[in-house]
C-alpha cells in the first residue's frame, strides 16, 4: 500500500453539494517492492524422448483425423451416387410409364378410329342396300306397267 508520503491531496470545489478532490499518487520508487510477488510456474524440463513421443502422439492424433475426415467425405461421395442413381431410375420409370401411356392412348385411338370407319363403311353399304332395293323396285314397276 502507499503511504500517506506517496499520496498528495489537491482540493478541486467546494460547493454546497460536496467537495472534490485529486488524489495524486507518486511514482513507485526503485526501493519498493512488490507485496505480490507471483511466481511463474517452474517449466518442467522435457526430455527429448518425451518431445519425440508427444509429436509421434500429435501425428497419430492428426492421421486420425485425417482418416475420418476422407470417411467422412467417402460417406457423402456415396450418398450422392446413391441419390443420382435413384433420380436416374426414378426419371426412367416415368420416361416408361409416360411411354406405356401414350402408345396405350394411341392404341385406343386407332382402335375409336377403325370401328369409326367401319361404322361409315356399313352405313354406306346399308345406303348402298337401299338405292338397289327402290332401284329394283322402280324397275319392276315399270315392267310391269309396260
Amino acid at each position: 500500500m502507499a503511504d500517506a508520503a506517496d499520496i498528495k491531496v489537491k482540493e478541486l470545489e467546494k460547493r454546497a453539494s460536496g467537495q472534490a478532490f485529486e488524489l495524486i499518487l507518486s511514482p513507485p520508487s526503485a526501493e519498493a517492492v512488490p507485496e505480490l510477488a507471483l511466481a511463474s510456474p517452474k517449466k518442467k524440463e522435457c526430455s527429448l524422448e518425451e518431445i519425440q513421443k508427444k509429436l509421434e502422439a500429435a501425428e497419430e492424433r492428426r492421421k486420425l483425423h485425417e482418416a475420418e475426415l476422407l470417411k467422412q467425405l467417402a460417406e457423402k461421395r456415396e450418398h450422392e451416387k446413391e441419390v443420382l442413381q435413384k433420380a436416374i431410375e426414378e426419371n426412367n420409370n416415368f420416361s416408361k410409364m409416360a411411354e406405356e401411356k401414350l402408345s396405350h392412348k394411341m392404341e385406343a385411338n386407332k382402335e375409336n378410329r377403325e370401328a369409326q370407319i367401319a361404322a361409315k363403311l356399313e352405313r354406306l353399304r346399308e345406303k348402298d342396300k337401299k338405292v338397289e332395293e327402290i332401284r329394283k323396285g322402280k324397275e319392276t314397276k315399270e315392267g310391269g306397267d309396260s
